[in-house]
């Protein structure tokens, strides 16, 4: 998706679990190693961006792990799961990213290679998140042992 904005855009992440690993992907574009994720869209709200992303990416559906009010749609109102966590960061001056971090469990699905944005898919374990193969940025260790901790 296009930026919405060249300073700045909403985005999702998705630590996605699954047997004591989460699932990471090397982005092409980026050269490294992230979480599935992307851009929110115009037409979707949060968690439909994150559902969508983790399909696009991996082929998986998920199951979004956390705290929804308990309030129930109305015309107008939609209460929404509310992140783990958030961030913002930079992409490349001057653009930054709004960033909403959800955590997930596999519902059901075959993980596959999004070959046009990625590279590489690989599942990772705790002790893998410090192997400097992977070359993971501090904050993504954090969110990943904190997604392992919260699912399974």
């Amino acid at each position: 998706m296009p930026h919405l904005h060249e300073k700045i855009d909403f985005t999702v992440s998705i630590f996605i679990v699954k047997d004591r690993k989460v699932l990471f992907i090397f982005h092409k574009q980026l050269n490294r190693w992230l979480p599935i994720g992307g851009h929110i869209e115009l037409d979707e709200n949060p968690e439909q961006a994150a559902l969508r992303e983790a399909k696009e990416e991996s082929g998986l559906d998920v199951e979004l792990v956390g705290e929804k009010p308990p309030l129930k749609p109305e015309p107008g109102f939609v209460p929404l799961l509310q992140p783990s966590y958030m961030d913002i960061h930079l992409i490349k001056e001057p653009h930054w990213h709004i960033g909403m971090v959800y955590f997930a469990r596999v519902k059901s699905g075959a993980v596959r290679l999004n070959a046009e944005e990625h590279k590489d898919i690989q599942w990772l374990g705790e002790k893998n998140l410090e192997d400097p193969k992977w070359n993971l940025y501090e904050n993504l260790k954090f969110y990943a042992r904190k997604a392992l901790e919260k699912i399974e």
